[in-house]
């Protein structure tokens, strides 16, 4: 440890400097950017397999970041540790495939040893390195530049400005394939289920209301004893009101309730359609879960339960504002 104490203007001088360093690299990077970028975005456009993205050490970091960017965008792609190659791994790679090799120095031992395999298995190979003259470059197809005049350490020695450069080069690459191949959110969603965009792009109502013997269901005729009896009994703080054939007519809510016990003097002598609300705020069943909550807060008072019908009017389910919530959306 040093013996004189931190100078935090010191620190924030150099910290700014190393910033400065990357983004200079940045900068360089994306002004030499060529026809060399658009030829490998044609090339993991066409890929009929899968995209493979290998490298060790500080690249390896950057090969790990780009296969799981291009993943997440909609384009197959697997990471593969260079040193796990040599002893058993390159089995993935198929000749279909497109096979990124990231190395800054492009003598790599652990891919220089792999390169006759990889010529004899024949994938279309894309090297990203700072030595396009290196044999990582000379064994590759194609090669993408992303060399930098220095690295951002004092010693000009630590992977930092070249790791940055190979993985930001990997990210413009995964985004432009993703935006020719017209990336929706929902096809991002799908593969983000655990996110909350994911959550709100592809969880519907019926993925999340109380449907079938849980759902609170009452006949217009009925006496407000059964009616207070079914809505105990599935405790969702309402009844949905249906006719002989199944469809929403009304809805009972406990707020109907507790407003009928200040009105009338014997509620139990009342019918259910007496109190209920009658052609009550619904949901179609397939509407997104996050759509449903907007219809239920954007109201002069917010609605706490929403009937959900089928495409005839039947109800098929109830939905509360607290099953949305629990959700995370």
């Amino acid at each position: 440890m040093p013996d004189t104490p931190l100078d935090p203007e010191q620190a924030l001088a150099q910290g700014r400097a190393v910033l400065d360093a990357e983004i200079d690299a940045l900068a360089r990077l994306r002004d030499r950017l060529n026809d060399s970028f658009a030829q490998a975005v044609q090339m993991v456009l066409d890929c009929a397999g899968k995209v493979v993205v290998s490298g060790v050490g500080k690249s390896g970091m950057a090969a790990r970041k780009i296969a799981a960017t291009l993943s997440s965008t909609g384009t197959p792609a697997v990471f593969l540790h260079a040193g796990e190659a040599l002893h058993g791994d390159l089995g993935m790679v198929c000749s279909q495939d497109v096979l990124i090799l990231v190395s800054h120095s492009g003598e790599s031992d652990e891919i220089v040893r792999l390169l006759p395999s990889i010529e004899a298995i024949g994938p279309a190979v894309i090297a990203l390195t700072g030595a396009p003259e290196s044999r990582i470059a000379q064994a590759a197809n194609l090669v993408l530049d992303c060399g930098v005049e220095r690295e951002a350490d004092q010693l000009n020695l630590a992977p930092t400005a070249s790791a940055i450069a190979a993985q930001a080069l990997g990210d413009a690459l995964a985004v432009v394939v993703a935006a020719r191949k017209q990336l929706t959110p929902e096809r991002f969603a799908l593969s983000h289920p655990g996110g909350a965009l994911g959550r709100r792009l592809t969880v519907k109502v019926e993925h999340l209301m109380h449907a079938g013997n849980d759902q609170p269901l009452a006949r217009p005729d009925a006496p407000m004893r059964d009616v207070v009896v079914e809505m105990t009994g599935k405790a969702l703080g309402a009844v949905n009101i249906v006719d002989a054939q199944g469809k929403l007519v009304g809805i009972i809510t406990d707020g109907d309730l507790r407003r009928a016990l200040q009105r009338h003097d014997n509620v139990l002598a009342l019918r259910a359609g007496d109190l209920m609300t009658k052609n009550p705020i619904r949901v179609a069943a397939g509407t997104m879960a996050i759509d449903a909550l907007h219809l239920m807060e954007d109201r002069p008072s917010q609605i706490m339960v929403l009937p959900v019908v089928d495409d005839q009017g039947r109800a098929v389910g109830i939905l509360r504002v607290h099953d949305i919530v629990k959700a995370g959306l």
